[in-house]
Parts: C-alpha cells; sequence; structure tokens
C-alpha cells in the first residue's frame, strides 16, 4: 500500500491498515519551499502491523540522507547519530512547530503547552 502526504492533504481519505505501506511526502516542509525556505526534504517510511520499520528522510539543500531503521540506530550520511545525553533541560535548546492546523481549541492547547515550555529558562 501506498499513503502520500500530497493526496491526503488535497482531501483524499487515507487508511493505514497492517498490510506493508510506503508512506511518502514528497515535499516535506511545503510551506518552506512555497516561501523559499531552504528547509525542504523528502520523506519516505516503511510500515508493517502499523508498526515504522524503517525510515529515510532526504534533506534536498543540505545534500544530506537521513536514515533509520527500527532498532539499528540513525544515521547522516552513514554517520551514526546520538543523542547529547543533556539531562538539564535549562541547557538544551528547544525547538517547535506549531503546526497547521487552526482549530481554536486547537490552537489554545497547543499555545498552552509552548506557554509552559517557555516557563523553563531554556534556549531557544
Amino acid at each position: 500500500s501506498f499513503i502520500g502526504e500530497e493526496s491526503v492533504a488535497a482531501g483524499e481519505g487515507s487508511i493505514l491498515t497492517d498490510n506493508p505501506t510506503w508512506i511518502i511526502d514528497p515535499i516535506d516542509g511545503t510551506t518552506n519551499f512555497v516561501h523559499r525556505f531552504p528547509f525542504v526534504a523528502v520523506s519516505i517510511g516503511f510500515v508493517v502491523n502499523k508498526k515504522i520499520e524503517f525510515g529515510i528522510v532526504y534533506s534536498c539543500v543540505e545534500d544530506k540522507m537521513y536514515t533509520a531503521r527500527k532498532g539499528k540506530g540513525a544515521f547522516c550520511n552513514g554517520q551514526k547519530l546520538q543523542v547529547s545525553g543533556q539531562k538539564d533541560i535549562t541547557k538544551s535548546l528547544l525547538v517547535t512547530e506549531l503546526g497547521s492546523n487552526r482549530d481554536p481549541e486547537t490552537i489554545k492547547i497547543i499555545l498552552s503547552n509552548m506557554e509552559r515550555l517557555l516557563s523553563i529558562p531554556i534556549h531557544g
């Protein structure tokens, strides 16, 4: 099976089943692309029994290929990636995204979550 982000965004229905399924977003970062902001990627995932098996993200502008496989780790251009090990959130960089849903109730929840995060002395 195939699920394409662009077709779902266009209103086509999509149901994730237990069948092996490719999930593809050919322009991940569509808003960035439209506004010529250079952070755009091609994202591909493979799911079996509704569980992700592996994923690939190609960051076009950076020419970086990110890959990850369940239980095998994540890589960038073949180099193993790992988390920093930082346990103190005040020394961490926090990156967030508001999403595209503009439903008033959803916005209220997102802003409430952001307010709680921003009350912590964080970087970013």
